[in-house]
């Protein structure tokens, strides 16, 4: 077995609506069974940092804690049981859960102190991750589009695909234009859903929209939203309302909106208390409200489909990663994301 690194520099959650602290952590000196240790190359930031950050779902147990849960990496070691991964492999860690042996988390030191991590981290130079979160890929692949596919892309996809159904000729909304909003565009482009309406906050994240497929888009901070949307889809409303943004009254206007047999999917959380409030009696004739989790992907499935797809050229994602940042530059790639400054994927380079 190759040689754990002793020391790493790592984005560290200390407590919550601080930045993150770059620190140099010591790592374990053995992989325990399921473990594998892998050198990070490119990590995605996902809103779900942002809102671990927060504190969104409440209380949080395991400060101080490493984060991120999509990246691409090479392979430095295997423990024992490991069999889905060998050592030299390229490979994609994704959040969702694999092949392979679900392994204990890890912890590491910091000056004595203990640091928590869960099975997958990526603001880290190294990572010791479950072998279930990992999935190898080509050697030759791009290893910064590959990233994309350890959440942004199989979520957004897999919410199209395995959440809301599109079928073809679809209306569909997507509100929040963000990574995963991007795709979810890009996938119902795929599908031929129309009209496909983008609607945020920033123009420069409405424009990227329009290049991944949307055929219309809505600043929602100008004018009527409700009423945009109608004038674009009709009286009789949306065929498919997807929520990105976790905001109870973006959800209940999706719900008001659609049609009688319409959907409506969740992708943003809401806060912990942030509840939201719908007449219920739509729900016994058809219509449907459901939540998303990670576009229920399958990784070992669902990777090799859509990369496949990029080799052909059949999607776009490296227009999808718009700034680059490195991993001691973390918290000014957090606040570019949530001044909307950053318009698309934004990636910590860490090769």
């Amino acid at each position: 077995m190759s040689v754990i690194p002793k020391t790493m520099k790592a984005a560290v959650l200390i407590e919550h609506k601080a930045p993150l602290v770059i620190a140099e952590l010591t790592l374990p000196e053995t992989l325990a069974i399921g473990q594998v240790l892998v050198k990070i190359h490119f990590s995605g930031i996902c809103g779900s940092q942002l809102g671990e950050i927060d504190g969104a779902k409440g209380e949080d147990k395991y400060l101080p804690h490493l984060l991120g849960h999509e990246a691409s990496g090479t392979v430095l070691a295997i423990g024992p049981g490991v069999k889905y991964a060998k050592n030299g492999d390229k490979v994609v860690l994704h959040w969702r859960k694999g092949l392979g042996i679900e392994s204990e988390t890890p912890h590491f030191t910091w000056n004595g102190r203990k640091v928590n991590a869960g099975w997958i981290t990526t603001f880290n130079e190294y990572a010791i991750v479950s072998e279930n979160r990992v999935t190898a890929i080509p050697v030759d692949s791009d290893l910064e589009v590959a990233a994309l596919f350890g959440c942004a892309v199989t979520t957004g996809f897999g919410v199209v695909e395995n959440n809301a159904k599109v079928r073809i000729g679809e209306s569909v909304v997507v509100f929040g234009a963000g990574g995963i909003g991007l795709n979810i565009v890009q996938a119902a482009a795929l599908v031929s859903a129309y009209p496909i309406i983008a609607i945020d906050l920033y123009d420069n994240k409405l424009e990227l929209a329009k290049k991944m497929g949307a055929t219309h888009v809505i600043n929602s901070s100008q004018g009527d939203t409700r009423k945009a949307i109608l004038e674009i889809v009709g009286s009789a409303g949306v065929d498919v309302f997807i929520d990105n943004t976790g905001q109870p009254a973006i959800i209940e206007l999706g719900y008001q909106i659609t049609k009688p047999q319409g959907r409506v999917t969740l992708v943003g959380v809401p806060r912990k208390g942030n509840n939201i409030n719908v007449h219920s009696l739509p729900l016994h004739f058809g219509k449907g409200l459901s939540g998303s989790h990670g576009g229920e992907a399958v990784p070992q499935v669902d990777i090799p489909r859509y990369q496949q797809l990029y080799r052909i050229g059949r999607i776009k994602l490296r227009e999808l990663i718009t700034d680059y940042f490195t991993l001691d530059q973390i918290n000014d790639a957090i606040a570019g994301m949530r001044s909307g400054q950053i318009s698309g994927r934004c990636m910590i380079n860490m090769r």
